[in-house]
């Protein structure tokens, strides 16, 4: 099964979590200083090297990739927006059947190393990165300074080139209005706090990726370390809050029904609205409110209800009314499945 629809440690707060390497080869200008031969030589060097990285790794030309199943791959955290959206030339993937490993090839830098799991396991997680990082780096040399340590398009991942990030889901914290003090916290911590999708994009469903800003003059464990540290303050925070919601229970339990209901026979709905309805849901489902849903289940209607992959089930593109009436069609399918 692949690692989305999966339930890791605390998955009640922390829906996944990724390590993201951004390395560049030795001799060959930044992506944006790329000639058209340049991007080609990045592409063919990584295509040559992928069946000597292991771990059951494809090479995949993104011009050889549609654009719903892109959308599809934004929608899981796979890759980045803007890297769906590029018309640079020579782009691919590097990425295994469960989609755990995706190495961007010729997007902000010649290579975005990416591992991902369900909920929060930073120490595996970070042990597979450098151990992939590691053989490509057998394979080609990487643009590295003694002083700076690795060089990137962007001056602020230089050093380690290392960001880790976490999808955190704290409806309690947003609910009791304790949200808006626990960012400002976080952010004097060094910490990014970003939308859904990360740089440039919106907090949806009380869905926040939070992550290390800071790359240079610091160890890839220490980020790994005090990013755990931030995760788990926010992971007591918003069970706290929930605590204290559920002191209420029959408002809330009220609350969360109600809005099940809605998810469960509406006729349409929104890609907006159904994150909206899911995030309770969800915190119901985390709570034992609500006993007909799994968190498989959950997570389902979390990948299903969006509109990439839920074309992408359909297996054909649809208007924006027809995603709306599907969506409630695919919403009873998950919910009556055993």
């Amino acid at each position: 099964m692949n690692w989305y629809l999966q339930n890791g440690k605390e998955s009640d707060v922390v829906i996944s979590s990724r390590v993201r390497l951004s390395r560049n080869i030795q001799g060959i200008p930044f992506t944006t200083k790329c000639s058209k031969e340049d991007l080609k030589e990045v592409y063919e060097k990584l295509k040559e090297i992928t069946p000597l990285i292991g771990y059951n790794l494809k090479f995949i030309s993104m011009s050889d990739i549609d654009d719903l199943t892109k959308k599809s791959l934004v929608e899981k955290h796979v890759i980045s927006p803007d890297f769906a959206r590029t018309k640079i030339p020579y782009t691919a993937i590097i990425i295994n059947e469960e989609e755990n490993i995706c190495i961007m090839v010729n997007e902000e830098d010649h290579i975005k190393l990416q591992v991902f799991t369900s909920g929060v396991d930073l120490d595996n997680l970070l042990s597979l990165a450098i151990e992939i990082d590691e053989k490509i780096e057998n394979l080609v040399k990487y643009s590295y300074h003694q002083k700076y340590g690795y060089l990137t398009a962007c001056p602020t991942n230089v050093g380690t080139g290392m960001k880790i990030s976490a999808l955190v889901h704290i409806p309690g914290l947003e609910t009791t209005g304790n949200l808006r003090k626990m960012l400002n916290v976080v952010n004097n911590l060094g910490i990014n706090v970003r939308g859904i999708y990360g740089e440039g994009t919106k907090a949806e469903g009380d869905i926040y990726q939070i992550s290390n800003n800071q790359t240079l003059g610091i160890t890839e464990k220490d980020i790994s370390k005090n990013l755990n540290l931030i995760i788990q303050k926010i992971i007591e925070q918003e069970r706290l809050t929930r605590k204290y919601l559920s002191k209420n229970s029959i408002k809330l339990e009220d609350k969360i029904y109600r809005e099940y209901g809605i998810l469960t026979n509406a006729r349409r709905l929104s890609e907006k609205e159904t994150l909206e309805l899911l995030s309770n849901i969800k915190l119901g489902t985390d709570l034992g409110i609500i006993k007909e849903l799994t968190d498989k289940k959950v997570l389902e209607l979390m990948l299903y209800t969006k509109p990439g992959n839920l074309q992408k089930r359909e297996g054909k593109e649809l208007s924006v009314i027809d995603q709306e009436i599907l969506r409630c069609e695919v919403i009873k399918q998950i919910v009556k499945e055993d």
